[in-house]
C-alpha cells in the first residue's frame, strides 16, 4: 500500500456518523452517567456523556480480549480526561462486549467501538474533542474516531498500525487517549485479516469477524 497523501489521509479518517433515531427495547438507570440507558439491538445506549468518575491523579489501562488474543492500552487520563472518562465509562458497562473490528487498513490503522457493525454507530451522545495533546500518532497510538467535524466523538475509536498513520500528525483532528502498552503483535494481527472494498471503493472491510470479547480497566 503507498503512503497516503494528505488528502487521502483526511478522507480516510472522516470516520463514522453517529445513528440516530434509536429504538427502546428496555431501560436501566446508569451507573454514573445519570441518564437511562436503553437497549437496542442489544446496544446500549445513552441520552448525555457520562459524568465525570476518573481520577486525573490516577493511571488507567484498558486490558481487551479478542477473537486474535489479548493487548493492553494503558489510557491517558491526565491528557484527555474527557475521553478517558467515556471510555472507561462504556467499558465497565460492557458496552464493547462482542463489537467487532469492523474497518481495517493494514499499514494505517483498525477501528472498532460501533455496535452495529456499520461504520454508523456510537453510544447517543457525543464528547468534545482534546486536541492539545503531547503525542503523535505513530503505531500502538489509540484515538477517537469522529464525524469529520469537531466534538462529535462517542465510541468509537481507532488503533495505528503502520506508518500511514503518521500522516495524521498534519490534521491533528482526532483525539489521542492512549496507546498500546502489550499485545501490539496481537493488534498487527488484527490488522493482517482479510479486507475488501466497501461500497465507496475503500479496501477496509474484513472479510471475517474479530470481536472484542471482553475490556478490563486496571486502576492504579
Amino acid at each position: 500500500m503507498k503512503k497516503l497523501s494528505m488528502a487521502a489521509a483526511v478522507a480516510a479518517l472522516c470516520l463514522a456518523v453517529f445513528a440516530s433515531g434509536c429504538g427502546t427495547k428496555e431501560s436501566k438507570s446508569s451507573e454514573t452517567g445519570g441518564e437511562a440507558a436503553t437497549q437496542q439491538q442489544n446496544a446500549k445506549s445513552w441520552s448525555s456523556a457520562p459524568a465525570m468518575t476518573i481520577d486525573k491523579s490516577k493511571t488507567y489501562q484498558a486490558v481487551f480480549k479478542t477473537d486474535d488474543g489479548d493487548f493492553t492500552i494503558d489510557l491517558f487520563a491526565k491528557e484527555a480526561p474527557i475521553t478517558v472518562n467515556n471510555f472507561v465509562f462504556l467499558a465497565n458497562h460492557d458496552f464493547y462486549d462482542g463489537v467487532k473490528f469492523h474497518r481495517i487498513m493494514k499499514t494505517f490503522m483498525i477501528q472498532t467501538g460501533d455496535p452495529t457493525g456499520t461504520g454508523s454507530g456510537g453510544p447517543g451522545y457525543t464528547i468534545e474533542d482534546e486536541l492539545n495533546s503531547p503525542y503523535s500518532y505513530e503505531p500502538g497510538i489509540v484515538a477517537m474516531a469522529n464525524t469529520g467535524t469537531a466534538n462529535t466523538g462517542g465510541s468509537q475509536f481507532f488503533i495505528c498500525t503502520g506508518e500511514d498513520s503518521k500522516n495524521l500528525d498534519n490534521i491533528p483532528n482526532y483525539t489521542i487517549f492512549g496507546k498500546i502498552s502489550s499485545g501490539m503483535d496481537i493488534v498487527q494481527k488484527v490488522a493482517d485479516t482479510p479486507v475488501k472494498a466497501s461500497e465507496r471503493g475503500e479496501l477496509s472491510v474484513p472479510t471475517q469477524d474479530v470481536l472484542i470479547r471482553d475490556i478490563t480497566i486496571v486502576e492504579k
